[in-house]
């Protein structure tokens, strides 16, 4: 059984991760798409999202990069949204924790481990994977379909 203080602390800690994770899919999603301001950009668009899409793939087919983007795109989608409301949250967070360890090593095979920990992509599915064994639940769209809470 967990103190009080323990309890407020994993609370904090569960609600972090989700709104760190989430919020960090949603923004590569907008900054493909054009919605942060180039001089804060990574990719700034999705043509320059699918030429590194490209560079860290570098086995797969070019003809295959734009489905891939898509593929990759809608996935951060989805869980960015289902991590932030709380929605099949220990499933939603392992699937992002396999999705950025294969960003992970994609990055690693492709360009060199720096870049994988630049962009800390071990750190997030760490983090991801950690989310998905918590669990219990707090403000989550998953208590209005539980029957157990």
């Amino acid at each position: 059984m967990l103190s009080k203080k323990q309890d407020m602390n994993a609370i904090i800690i569960k609600l972090f991760l989700r709104f760190g994770i989430g919020l960090g899919f949603l923004s590569a999603v907008a900054d493909r798409l054009g919605l942060w301001p180039a001089e804060i950009s990574a990719w700034g668009n999705w043509d320059s999202f699918l030429a590194y899409t490209g560079l860290i793939n570098p086995f797969i087919p070019k003809l295959l990069i734009p489905a891939m983007g898509v593929i990759a795109t809608a996935a951060e989608l989805i869980f960015g949204i289902c991590l932030i409301v709380g929605f099949r949250t220990e499933l939603i967070a392992k699937l992002s924790g396999y999705l950025m360890l294969i960003f992970a090593l994609a990055i690693t095979f492709s360009s060199g481990i720096k870049g994988a920990f630049d962009y800390s992509v071990f750190a997030a599915s760490a983090g991801a994977f950690a989310l998905s064994m918590m669990k219990n639940k707090y403000l989550e769209l998953d208590l209005l379909f539980d029957k157990k809470h």
